[in-house]
């Protein structure tokens, strides 16, 4: 109950209205406020402009151009593994899906089936098998990445809340990444399918990937998706898949036998983009 009561005023809150104007201050160019918004966000979370491409915070000539910013090419070089990190973040938590059952927090589990909008057969392809939640704090770097070689087959936009994704709330707030909206992108691979959702939150303006731009706005009340079965969308590991304008979550999804996790991947522990996720298991 106490962890109920701590994100009470989540639900309290006009999140939808937020988010709406957190996009529009995002996306505005406007040459007053703009480096000023910028600067104070920098210095307030800690970000790490020396790794950057362009670490000139004058130069960004809007807050959704900072936050996405691209990194210096040396600055995530990725490890010799079957899987690598997708992200910079945080393990929320990460380990083996029960028949379809996946571990949200202490106390709170959610399905599979829930996670990617209800489709029962696309869910079942991960029963018993791997799942891994990476947060993103606002100081981290946006765009996510390829855990592996791939070729998309399908994208399908799930509408939901916009609650908060940080610890707190995913302690409190019950199916939690089953509630929010998210993207779900299925893709196939040399190990089997594979599912890599970007879940939104509160004040995340939009999320985007790099084969189709930004998929919200707008936000529909009915799931929508895309499919890319005559296509070949093929994506290499380490490649640059999408992005948060504004940040979020991470949720995978592999099948049962194909991922064994890094034995350092532990729930909180700190995580960069490139660095050995996991293998495949010796037969």
């Amino acid at each position: 109950m106490p962890k109920r009561i701590s994100v009470l005023h989540q639900y309290l809150l006009p999140k939808q209205a937020l988010t709406t104007l957190a996009g529009r201050v995002a996306r505005a160019e406007d040459e007053r406020f703009t480096p000023q918004l910028i600067r104070w966000f920098a210095k307030r979370y800690g970000v790490n402009m020396e790794e950057a491409l362009n670490p000139d915070l004058a130069s960004y000539t809007s807050f959704n151009d900072f936050f996405t910013r691209a990194l210096r090419p040396d600055a995530r070089p990725l490890a010799a593994a079957d899987f690598v990190c997708p992200v910079d973040g945080a393990i929320s938590q990460c380990g083996a899906i029960e028949r379809d059952q996946i571990i949200q927090a202490k106390g709170h589990r959610y399905s599979t089936a829930a996670l990617v909008g209800g489709d029962g057969a696309l869910a079942a392809q991960f029963d018993h098998g791997s799942f891994a939640t990476l947060y993103l704090s606002p100081r981290d770097y946006h765009r996510i990445h390829m855990p592996c070689d791939g070729r998309l087959t399908r994208m399908i936009y799930v509408p939901g809340a916009l609650f908060s994704v940080n610890p707190a709330t995913a302690r409190g707030v019950p199916g939690l990444f089953a509630r929010n909206e998210r993207v779900v992108c299925v893709f196939e691979s040399a190990f089997g399918p594979f599912v890599l959702t970007l879940v939104g939150a509160t004040i995340v303006g939009s999320m985007a990937t790099s084969w189709y731009g930004v998929v919200n706005p707008p936000r529909t009340r009915t799931v929508r998706e895309w499919r890319y079965d005559d296509q070949q969308i093929v994506l290499k590991k380490g490649e640059e898949m999408g992005r948060f304008l504004l940040g979020s979550t991470v949720v995978m999804l592999f099948p049962k036998g194909v991922l064994e996790f890094n034995q350092d991947w532990t729930p909180g522990r700190a995580i960069r983009m490139g660095e050995a996720m996991g293998r495949k298991p010796k037969a």
